[in-house]
């Protein structure tokens, strides 16, 4: 393994070089005597690690639906330099463990010998597996997780930013604009409730510094922060009577789907009733909100993605209406906000390895990516305009769900920072 202080403009070899180099030299041979062009081509690997069990299945839940997609639409490989190269993706179960997704990196990285690996969902799942990455010099492409817990919770430096490891997402900046525009469209006494864990995202949106605190007290709002809690926690009782005592009648936070489910419980046990809940992370998906039942219909969370948003995929050529369609005939299961960024990674990672100069080359793989600018199933995706080296951001809006026949309907009721994604009606206060 290479010391993770290398750089792309070290002049010696890695040892990740020296490896590939004496596998082509002891290929030489057999390849002298190889027939058509086609037939050469080296299957090409990339690896994927995303949280398929665990408190954070739910951003995996369309997986297996994109995959399949992908690997039709690739069919037998894709063309570089005139060459078609066979491409196999090969998948890892991060089991929603920071530990078990630095594990299954190495695995890929090292074993599986991967030209290209790709990660999803918040830092416990992407920042290991771009650790792994930097660490290995593999070029890696991640994404659904925003960009401060992603780079600065991997202690990245903004004035010299990663070698071999990019990221597309929104960041706290938009989620905070996203939240406080939602909350301005009702009147409230503007008194927050802020619920944060004590894990890489919680400490990220609760930071005195780069988080909520004083963005929201610059908008004129009151955080009330009792501290962290411990993740899979089962009693709320501190944070509810301090939220009370405030008179607070907004909650925000970033909590998984079951300390959610815990904490809304027991503010119904305890007579609190704000106006507006908004939450990160728990709120995205509609089997958490089914399975709140009464109690989901109002809730309010951050929108990464919808069926209405006016953007299509590079590799299928379907709009966002049409894929989650076909999700849904497919699944019989409602969409998810992750359908869309997990098909955008794929759409990143395959164009990247389409343009690189050498695909035996990680450091032409890598520079693909850095160059990458294509308009994908969640808008463009393009590095060089910040906010650091190795993160370009997307499109974030907010709104509510509303309780239907049979189900929930996620509507975007606020559109300030993104005009380009259409609303769909306006927030109403709990009742």
């Amino acid at each position: 393994m290479t010391d993770s202080k290398h750089t792309l403009l070290t002049a010696s070899p890695t040892r990740r070089d020296v490896v590939r180099g004496a596998a082509a030299l002891a290929a030489a041979p057999a390849l002298l005597h190889a027939a058509p062009a086609s037939a050469q081509s080296r299957t090409i690997r990339i690896g994927f690690v995303s949280p398929r069990s665990g408190p954070l299945a739910g951003f995996a839940e369309a997986d297996d639906f994109i995959l399949q997609q992908v690997r039709e639409k690739i069919g037998k490989g894709i063309v570089n330099n005139g060459v078609t190269y066979p491409v196999e993706i090969i998948v890892k179960d991060s089991q929603s463990n920071p530990n078990r997704a630095a594990e299954v990196a190495s695995e890929l990285i090292l074993g599986d010998k991967v030209d290209l690996i790709t990660a999803i969902a918040t830092p416990d799942t992407t920042n290991p597996v771009a650790d792994q990455a930097e660490a290995n010099e593999v070029p890696c492409l991640t994404t659904n997780c925003p960009w401060q817990p992603y780079f600065f919770g991997r202690k990245g430096d903004p004035a010299k930013g990663f070698d071999w490891t990019y990221h597309f997402f929104w960041g706290l900046e938009d989620v905070i604009g996203a939240f406080t525009n939602l909350w301005e469209s009702v009147p409230t006494n503007k008194v927050v409730a802020g619920i944060f864990p004590n894990d890489a995202d919680g400490n990220a949106w609760g930071d005195p510094k780069m988080g909520f605190p004083p963005a929201l007290a610059k908008s004129g709002f009151k955080l009330v922060d009792p501290g962290r809690y411990q993740p899979m926690s089962n009693d709320f009782t501190a944070q509810i009577s301090a939220f009370k005592k405030a008179g607070a009648e907004i909650v925000t936070g970033n909590m998984i789907p079951p300390d959610f489910a815990t904490f809304w419980a027991q503010c119904a046990q305890q007579d609190f009733r704000p106006k507006i809940v908004t939450i990160g992370k728990a709120l995205l998906f509609p089997s958490v909100i089914n399975s709140l039942g009464d109690r989901g219909d109002g809730l309010t969370t951050e929108i990464w993605w919808t069926p209405s948003h006016p953007f299509k995929s590079s590799l299928t050529g379907q709009s966002a209406k049409e894929m989650t369609d076909a999700y849904t005939a497919a699944t019989k299961r409602p969409w998810t906000q992750p359908i869309g960024f997990t098909h955008a990674l794929f759409e990143v990672a395959l164009d990247t390895l389409k343009r690189a100069k050498d695909l035996k080359s990680p450091k032409d793989i890598v520079a693909a990516m850095a160059q990458t600018s294509l308009d994908t199933m969640v808008g463009p995706v393009k590095w060089g305009n910040g906010p650091v080296k190795n993160v370009t951001k997307t499109a974030l809006v907010a709104g509510q769900w509303v309780k239907k026949e049979g189900g929930f309907d996620l509507v975007v009721t606020t559109n300030a920072q993104a005009p380009q994604i259409p609303l769909g009606g306006k927030l109403k206060p709990l009742s």
